[in-house]
């Protein structure tokens, strides 16, 4: 499960879930405004900027917007 963390008005939230709407990839969208609790978890692991792009869980993650990472989930 493919899990996008954002936040609104994020330029790179935006291209990163529009790339995979257009790859067709599932994921699920938490959106940090509405889910504030979250925030602290993804301190914990690292992350100070969105988006946060997890595959499966936190471990295996990353932020920002890499086209590269991404194309690896088409495989």
């Amino acid at each position: 499960m493919i899990t996008v963390y954002s936040k609104p008005n994020c330029m790179q939230c935006n291209f990163t879930k529009k790339y995979l709407e257009d790859k067709g990839i599932e994921f699920e969208e938490i959106n940090i405004k509405d889910h504030p609790e979250v925030i602290e978890e993804l301190k914990l692991y690292g992350f100070g900027s969105m988006p946060v792009v997890a595959v499966d869980t936190l471990d295996d993650a990353w932020s920002g917007f890499r086209p590269d990472r991404l194309a690896e989930l088409e495989e």
